[in-house]
């Protein structure tokens, strides 16, 4: 045997389901071992597109998802993709083909630059030591839930396999737990609170993350929010106050600004889920617990903080409250804030004067009317730009697995793939695209990929005929938006061309089509080519611009 039809049996014996990838000389061995071992492979039109589509999958189905790249320009070509899954902790494994020739056209320093955008680099070193390298980078990614480059040198993954010995285990190390004083100081600050909130940011998405922190906010009387990244994660919770930050609605903002104990469990509380630290009292308290010592207290100083697990941690506190001081407390959670959660928390019950023109529909008025007639069992993935938080704020999702937001690195040109990957993993759920026309176009080659595979997705492109987030920042008569605004495009034409059906909406009327669609049980995808009017910079860009 091989080492690259090792190399794709061990992954596939591991539990690797799904492969994204574009197929070159380099990485064409171990590929077709890993479709040979039951894995299923989605052959991307971008290496780009294939490594957002793997991040996508990942973060909705909690397993470690594989893009398979060629050696060079194929590696290099997922960069941004690969950055993406990296900066949001994503269980990727990226396998690439390396040269090893110096005088290869494809020869570069792989490892340096999977270090450079955050990931971790490993390489297979030897037909020796091949079971076990792939083993140790599969670990890595399931266990610390990081993006791993796995190198596999030519020379290597085409010499003979000298061991049959199986490969080393790695087991999963037990998470840190805060320790016993630790815990009592942070459940007397919870005594103490008179208006709590927890907000639950990427590193509490983890198995029974959730209903730990649910229950220790019934202990206390906390109201639970999340970062956008986790969003629908309390959903059905009478005190889920949605997302905390850029995209919170008045009253969220008006609530988080309000407590005077803020927890961060695995959440950052960096600028977009403080509002530059806006939503943080200036007399309150700050908590952050997360598992990575290293990111306790970056963007704020805090009070507390806790070095552990979401779940034990918050298991912890709670058992040591009903032990020392039982009862459950009132907290922020009065009739009076649970009324007010009930009638006004969602952008949707916002009131709006709606601003649609001649052949221009508002965005708001859109999404919303979209809303109400898509069917809830959605999965709905967002690119980036200004129009990024209509589909994000006034589109509901189920749950945490409804939403998909790739937007750690804040590129745009991503959300096409995003939505191909987050289809994928949740197969029963209507998947919807948010998209603007820049970022749509900039992602384009993916539209084809859409209609190959089948997916009865909805595509909704905000068109503007602008990167409206540097219009709107500079402002009108400045010099130089010339470079970023473009005569209309016919989105709706492109897409007929690849193969979808196709809409131009310029007024609400034009969704009854939509409705159609539906109805007839799509079989192919939907584009909607949504002529918007300019919105003067949206809400949630404006405080938050140029970082």
């Amino acid at each position: 045997m091989l080492v690259h039809e090792a190399i794709g049996r061990q992954l596939t014996e591991l539990g690797v389901r799904t492969v994204f990838g574009v197929v070159g000389s380099g990485n064409f061995h171990f590929t077709d071992a890993m479709v040979r071992g039951g894995a299923r492979f989605v052959a991307a039109r971008h290496e780009g597109g294939a490594a957002t589509m793997a991040d996508a999958y990942a973060r909705m189905s909690d397993e470690v998802a594989v893009v398979s790249l060629h050696q060079g320009c194929g590696y290099t070509n997922a960069l941004t993709g690969i950055a993406e899954a990296a900066k949001s902790r994503t269980p990727l494994l990226v396998l690439t083909a390396e040269a090893t020739d110096p005088t290869s056209n494809f020869a570069l320093d792989q490892s340096a630059i999977a270090v450079g955008v955050g990931a971790v680099a490993l390489r297979v070193r030897s037909p020796r030591t091949a079971l076990d390298d792939v083993a140790r980078a599969f670990a890595i990614c399931r266990h610390q839930r990081r993006t791993v480059v796995l190198n596999v040198p030519i020379d290597v993954q085409d010499a003979p396999l000298d061991t049959e010995l199986p490969p080393r285990e790695y087991r999963r190390v037990v998470e840190p737990r805060p320790d016993d004083s630790e815990i009592a100081a942070f459940a007397q600050l919870l005594e103490r609170a008179e208006r709590p909130v927890f907000v639950v940011g990427r590193g509490g998405r983890s198995p029974g993350s959730g209903e730990a922190v649910r229950e220790l906010a019934r202990e206390t009387g906390a109201l639970l929010a999340t970062s956008a990244v986790s969003r629908g994660m309390f959903n059905g919770d009478d005190w889920n106050i949605d997302v905390s930050g850029g995209f919170s609605s008045p009253l969220t903002a008006e609530l988080v600004s309000g407590a005077d104990l803020l927890v961060g469990f695995g959440c950052a509380l960096n600028m977009w889920t403080m509002r530059h630290g806006r939503l943080i009292a200036p007399d309150a308290t700050v908590v952050q617990v997360d598992i990575e010592p290293g990111a306790i207290g970056v963007h704020r100083d805090v009070d507390l903080g806790l070095w552990g697990g979401v779940a034990g941690t918050a298991r912890a506190t709670a058992a040591w409250l009903r032990s020392h001081s039982p009862g459950r407390r009132t907290g922020y959670r009065t009739p009076e804030v649970a009324e007010r959660i009930r009638t006004g928390l969602r952008w949707n019950q916002a009131e709006f004067e709606d601003a649609s023109e001649d052949g221009r529909v508002d965005p708001r008025t859109l999404t919303v009317a979209l809303n109400d007639i898509l069917p809830t069992e959605r999965i709905v993935s967002v690119d980036s730009g200004n129009f990024l938080g209509y589909p994000s704020m006034y589109l509901d999702v189920p749950d945490e697995y409804g939403f998909c937001f790739t937007q750690a690195f804040q590129s745009v040109g991503l959300g096409l793939a995003t939505a191909i990957g987050a289809a994928l993993a949740q197969p029963g759920r209507l998947p919807v695209a948010g998209c603007g026309d820049g970022g749509f176009l900039m992602g384009l080659s993916e539209l084809e990929t859409v209609v190959r595979l089948g997916l009865p997705m909805l595509i909704v492109v905000y068109n503007d005929a602008m990167y409206g987030a540097e219009v709107h920042h500079f402002g009108a008569g400045t010099s130089g938006l010339e470079t970023v605004t473009f005569p209309d495009t016919d989105i709706a034409a492109l897409a007929k061309g690849h193969g979808c059906e196709a809409l131009t909406i310029r007024r609400p009327e034009d969704l009854r089509a939509v409705e159609e669609w539906l109805s007839a049980g799509p079989v192919r995808p939907l584009v909607l080519d949504a002529k918007i009017t300019s919105d003067g910079g949206s809400w949630w860009l404006q405080e938050a611009f140029g970082h």
